[in-house]
């Protein structure tokens, strides 16, 4: 029994690194959905802007407007490129927390199966002592009774 009630503290400590590891992933998993969020909300800017500078190219329109459009859409492209790294770092932090949180559920269930089978075992062995007490209680109850 005390083997099993050190087994179940390291349980409860396995289970505090897989909560600890649920809320890291989820963190980064709000950061990965707020990056790429922000990413396509400035990709559908881009396609607007590119389709009034398309607009203004078949219309007459002045230069300085179509410069200050095309400038427009290279500081939104810059902005993209930048935020395509974020998107990717919070993408790359995300899947490394997804698999720490994997490898603590599997460390969990390790400890979980590893006292379940104590437990069996501890059950099994008690009761193959009570058949074994029963069979020789059993056995003097024969023979006193055959002793009358």
């Amino acid at each position: 029994m005390s083997d099993t009630v050190v087994l179940s503290k390291l349980l409860h400590i396995r289970e505090t690194e897989k909560v600890q590891a649920q809320k890291a992933y989820q963190q980064s998993m709000d950061c990965f959905e707020k990056s790429a969020t922000q990413l396509y909300q400035l990709l559908k800017k881009k396609e607007v802007a590119e389709e009034i500078y398309e607009e203004s190219l078949q219309q007459t329109t002045t230069l300085d407007k179509l410069k200050e459009q095309f400038t427009y859409l290279e500081k939104l492209n810059d902005m993209i490129v930048e935020l395509q790294k974020d998107v990717q770092r919070a993408r790359a932090e995300m899947e490394a927390k997804q698999s720490n949180l994997t490898e603590a559920h599997v460390e969990t269930k390790k400890f979980e199966k590893i006292i379940e089978r104590r437990k069996k075992q501890k059950n099994d062995a008690n009761e193959k002592i009570e058949k074994a007490v029963m069979d020789e209680i059993s056995m003097y109850q024969f023979l006193n009774y055959k002793n009358r």
